[in-house]
């Protein structure tokens, strides 16, 4: 297939896939980044259509139009990238600055001092950077949470490895003789490649926008809406786990729930948003007491329940201690000004081969005999005999 050709099924390709990221744009703007990749891929669209115009423009016009467009959907990708991964934005200067760089040298060696090799070089060292930052930012979380992630990576990775190395391809076809094959096939080998990587990226971007879509319906389906904690179903499935995975490792497993104090009060005074305010504040401070391995809960109203894995009985006292007593130090911030709070927890160990819920209405029992206790405090209650991790 003879370069022409190629660039043709790559303008066609370019459009295709502009305007099916469109249309998904169009119906889902709340995906991060797929605006900018859609912009990406239409720098592209132009980029193509450049070259298979640049017999009919001024060499000149032509160059700068070409570096302009490939450096713009470097770039476009790396702050999409940014974007879904919810990184903050990039102060546009640097990206600017970079792209008239790139298209005032390739200006330079086009027109003041032609040099072909040099343009060539600058140009695909530049949109490399734009495709590995891109890849290094869409590497993150997890493989296995994460295997699309990975993947867009990796073509993004590959491509921009392959914009490195392209220059050095060029000498090397350069030092060949001019009737070998491979320096003929050289330019189609570069083509044929931006090909298949941009749409595999292209498709990428696609799968990318389901996972995003995925999350989010599974965020709503297990996450409590107003504090950003597990909703109760999601949290016993987790408590279930949690269980499981003691039972193999013979470790100790605790439970606290805990209740705010008066909390009816607080909202038939000043009313819900405030009451909502406050659960908020509260659900901050018991994040800043707890491990990255710890799982809270909401069970409804003002009810929580955290579960602490591998915590043994003075461990998991002590974190409800510390819950408590910083709770009560520190007053919820409100339009009505701030509103004292306190909590009553209930903790206990969760028993070899007793069900989630079994666990869970211990724990509660504990809480509500704290409140008997004058509320305020923190309630031990032993599990029976047979506990895990003895």
């Amino acid at each position: 297939m003879h370069s022409p050709t190629l660039l043709i099924l790559a303008a066609i390709l370019m459009a295709m896939v502009t305007t099916v990221l469109y249309a998904v744009w169009h119906f889902n703007r709340q995906i991060p980044g797929l605006r900018l990749w859609t912009l990406s891929y239409l720098c592209g669209f132009v980029f193509t259509v450049v070259l298979l115009l640049r017999d009919q423009l001024p060499e000149w016009v032509s160059v700068l139009l070409a570096q302009g467009a490939v450096g713009l959907m470097g770039y476009l990708c790396l702050l999409g990238g940014r974007a879904y991964m919810g990184r903050g934005r990039l102060w546009h200067g640097y990206g600017v600055a970079a792209i008239v760089l790139l298209v005032g040298a390739s200006a330079y060696l086009t027109v003041v001092q032609p040099n072909f090799g040099v343009r060539f070089l600058i140009s695909s060292w530049g949109s490399a950077a734009f495709y590995l930052l891109t890849a290094r930012i869409l590497a993150r979380g997890g493989l296995q949470a994460f295997p699309v992630r990975y993947l867009v990576a990796l073509s993004a990775a590959v491509h921009g490895v392959f914009l490195l190395l392209r220059p050095l391809v060029f000498r090397l076809g350069d030092a060949l003789a001019p009737g070998v094959d491979i320096v003929l096939a050289l330019p189609q080998l570069i083509v044929l490649e931006s090909i298949v990587a941009l749409v595999l990226i292209g498709f990428g971007i696609l799968m990318l926008t389901n996972e995003f879509t995925t999350s989010a319906l599974r965020r709503l389906a297990e996450m409590d809406s107003l504090t950003s904690v597990f909703n109760r179903r999601a949290f016993l499935t987790l408590l279930d786990k949690a269980l499981s995975q003691a039972r193999r490792t013979e470790s100790e497993l605790h439970v606290l729930v805990i209740d705010l104090d008066h909390f009816k009060r607080i909202n038939d005074t000043w009313g819900h948003k405030c009451g909502d305010d406050v659960l908020r504040h509260f659900v901050g401070l018991a994040a800043s007491c707890l491990r990255m391995e710890d799982v809270m809960g909401r069970l409804g109203g003002e009810e929580f329940a955290i579960v602490l894995p591998s915590a043994n009985a003075a461990g998991a006292a002590a974190v409800a201690e510390r819950l408590r007593a910083l709770v009560a130090s520190q007053p919820a911030m409100t339009e009505h000004g701030p509103i004292t709070l306190t909590v009553s927890v209930g903790v206990t160990q969760c028993a070899v081969d007793e069900s989630s819920e079994t666990a869970l209405q211990r724990a509660d029992q504990a809480m509500y005999r704290a409140k008997e206790l004058g509320r305020n405090q923190v309630h031990l209650q032993k599990a029976p005999d047979a506990v895990v991790g003895v």
